[in-house]
């Protein structure tokens, strides 16, 4: 008996040893494990929607801005005929001018000529004239040069800002 209680003891003594490798082994592998489930620890850095959601948005975007668009082409529409009438009218002010200027220089010149007896003082006086009336020919048409290429930059900013759109 006293065999076998040795033999017992010794199993159980082998087995105690077996116990703590496997504990040891086991120690090593969970030491880690805070740090693993740190790292393996999924982290949702964008917020992923479901495709119906974001067409629903866009929709609802493009109905919110569809309203404001067609307001400002249709501001930007009417300012440009505006400006286009204005230019019309400012071309046709200008052609009645050059004609009134013209019909006067063939009236100034008639006259010239039936009265050269009449002396010197008038011819510059008419002269004097004339040179007014070219003077303000030449800033009609500067002014209406100027409209015109404002006009010219105001399509082309509408343009740009319609291009954002």
């Amino acid at each position: 008996m006293a065999m076998s209680l040795a033999n017992s003891v010794s199993s159980l003594h082998s087995s105690l040893g077996l116990v703590d490798d496997s504990i040891a082994i086991l120690d090593s592998g969970v030491s880690d494990f805070p740090r693993i489930s740190k790292v393996l620890q999924t982290t949702r850095h964008f917020e992923l929607l479901p495709e119906p959601t974001i067409r629903e948005a866009q929709k609802a975007l493009l109905d919110e801005i569809t309203p404001s668009i067609a307001h400002l082409l249709s501001l930007a529409s009417n300012h440009v005929e505006k400006l286009s009438r204005r230019e019309q009218g400012l071309r046709a002010k200008c052609e009645l001018q050059e004609g009134r200027l013209n019909s006067e220089s063939r009236k100034t010149s008639t006259r010239g000529q039936r009265h050269t007896a009449s002396g010197e003082a008038g011819s510059a006086a008419k002269a004097l004239e004339l040179r007014r009336l070219v003077q303000k020919k030449e800033r009609l048409k500067y002014a209406v040069e100027r409209l015109e290429l404002q006009s010219t930059q105001r399509e082309r900013q509408l343009r740009k800002s319609m291009a954002f759109y």
